[in-house]
């Protein structure tokens, strides 16, 4: 059977199905309000991992969050990335992981979610021009000081895997990844033989007709929607798997969570198993 948790780090236990919110609308008005109440309705359910991060508005998102759940019950985790900013000669947005601005987006993270520690950090991307060095030792010392918890990365390859881990700690890894999506397939066997907590982000994603109509055909095989077979799919792929689907509406949210009661049979998860794209 599929075990409905998982310990980031050994030790942090959240909820395999989380929830991401990049998709909440932080605007006044009655999108707000259907985003707080899509949070708030995340943790009546169960969720305790949440996903957000620097970049969704500014902070934005991180505010709305904490107006919906603070003050947090126990056991719910807030993750929240860092290392993007806008910091481009218009003011767009860039990778931007110099100590300097890795720290003050972690400041402002704190005081945004309202906490006094981030008990799992992420570095949204490797800034390629910054040492990787410094951005880990940045987000290490910051730990050190209490401010952290536990340090993730985000859209790594191997390599640069082996390479945090050689600096830091690396509790979790957030990379791109669905049935049909398999790019990095390697590290998420990295990720398992480190017992790190492997993050897809995108964990469902429109694909071919033909892919999609295999999709829906098992999904009605199994009495469910196409979302929910792929999401049981990911539960089934690898014990260090820990999905994040995000929506803004409350029946998604709802047909989400409702994928971890569906159990495939053997033929059904080898039919999505053939499914994914030549990489």
């Amino acid at each position: 059977m599929t075990s409905k948790a998982f310990r980031i780090g050994g030790d942090l236990e959240v909820r395999r199905l989380g929830f991401g919110a990049m998709h909440l609308p932080t605007e006044a008005g009655p999108a707000r309000e259907s985003s707080l109440a899509v949070a708030r309705r995340a943790v009546e359910l169960g969720v305790t991992l949440i996903d957000t991060a620097y970049l969704y508005g500014g902070g934005a998102n991180e505010e709305l969050l904490a107006e919906a759940l603070y003050p947090y019950p126990d056991g719910l985790v807030i993750t929240t990335k860092v290392g993007v900013a806008r910091s481009g000669a218009q003011g767009e947005w860039r990778l931007d992981g110099r100590p300097a601005v890795l720290r003050t987006q972690v400041e402002q993270a704190l005081r945004r979610l309202r906490v006094e520690r981030i008990e799992l950090l992420q570095l949204h991307r490797i800034d390629p021009e910054t040492p990787f060095a410094d951005q880990l030792g940045t987000l290490r010392d910051m730990r050190a000081e209490g401010k952290i918890g536990r340090i993730g990365l985000s859209e790594v390859t191997v390599a640069e895997l082996d390479q945090a881990r050689g600096i830091v700690d690396v509790a979790s890894v957030q990379n791109r990844y669905n049935v049909l999506e398999r790019e990095h397939e390697p590290v998420l066997t990295a990720c398992e033989h480190a017992g790190i907590a492997f993050v897809p982000w995108r964990p469902v994603a429109a694909g071919a007709s033909g892919a999609e109509s295999a999709i829906a055909a098992v999904a009605s095989e199994a009495g469910a929607t196409p979302t929910q077979v792929a999401l049981s799919w990911l539960l089934s792929r690898s014990p260090v798997m820990v999905p994040i689907p995000g929506t803004a509406r409350v029946d998604h949210l709802e047909e989400n969570l409702a994928a971890e009661k569906l159990h495939l049979t053997p033929a059904q998860y080898a039919t999505l198993d053939r499914l994914h794209k030549p990489t």
